[in-house]
């Protein structure tokens, strides 16, 4: 399989699973946008084994097949064209490892006990995606990446209770549930009381501090790159808004962002 070949393939993979990420590259000129796609699609993978239906032990040896094949790729689409990104940009090694330690780790724990011990899961599974794309974007601020990324895993985290619930995790730190008064009986349950509004509008909150911090590494970016990042941080905030909106009851599935409006957020950064 030739390079254009495996990018062309993982590009269609982001187009096809990516819920906001393929509308930010979208933006990015064509030799960024391919190697985005490239981590995108590593990350992905690991993702997919980490919550397939596998028995643990399969999923740890896949997942550190998948450790393997960062030093000896394989002929897959996806090994592939993450090979040529890394030739092409100084993707970090550590982010690429930090991403299956992140699977790893959700085999093993699916509770925390509180946000410290969430935002080192957090910045294995997200913050390293950020780390790895500014290398991408042409930027050392690997703190706000990593921030950034980290930003963005708090939203999924408050839009996908039902469906972490269902893989039986509660990433809501276990203080912060107690302190608020929600159990995870109300979780299963699916009741979006006043106790567990009050908990998640603390959450999102928090989301919202880490996304604004986060966007600081705008202004280390080119026009293009910073507009990218603007378009995710776009698209998770409307997102937050409207999970705000609905009262937080996300126990019916998260709220789905229409093309038409995917398309007005990354076109009002556009223009401006």
């Amino acid at each position: 399989m030739t390079a254009e070949q495996a990018y062309a393939e993982v590009q269609r993979l982001t187009r096809r699973r990516a819920r906001n990420f393929a509308y930010g590259i979208m933006v990015l000129p064509r030799e960024k946008r391919r190697a985005i796609a490239a981590i995108y699609a590593f990350a992905r993978r690991v993702d997919d084994v980490a919550d397939g239906e596998l028995p643990p032990d399969e999923k740890q040896a896949q997942l550190e097949g998948l450790r393997s094949a960062l030093d000896s790729p394989g002929p897959d689409a996806m090994s592939v064209a993450l090979a040529d990104a890394r030739a092409r940009f100084p993707i970090p090694d550590r982010a690429l490892h930090a991403l299956v330690d992140g699977g790893l780790q959700d085999l093993d724990q699916t509770r925390y006990a509180h946000f410290e011990e969430l935002r080192g899961y957090c910045a294995k599974v997200a913050g390293a995606v950020g780390v790895a794309c500014v290398a991408v974007y042409g930027s050392d601020d690997v703190e706000r990446a990593e921030t950034l990324g980290i930003a963005l895993q708090l939203i999924n985290i408050i839009r996908d209770v039902r469906e972490d619930w269902e893989l039986g995790r509660v990433y809501l730190p276990q203080d912060e549930l107690a302190s608020f008064g929600v159990t995870e009986d109300d979780i299963a349950a699916g009741d979006a009381t006043d106790a567990w509004r009050a908990l998640m509008t603390f959450q999102s909150e928090r989301a919202r501090a880490f996304l604004r911090d986060g966007l600081g590494l705008a202004r280390t970016l080119d026009g293009r790159s910073a507009l990218c990042i603007s378009a995710f941080a776009g698209l998770y905030r409307a997102t937050l808004d409207r999970i705000e909106a609905r009262g937080f009851d996300v126990f019916d599935g998260p709220p789905q962002l229409s093309t038409l409006t995917k398309l007005r957020i990354v076109g009002g950064g556009l223009r401006r």
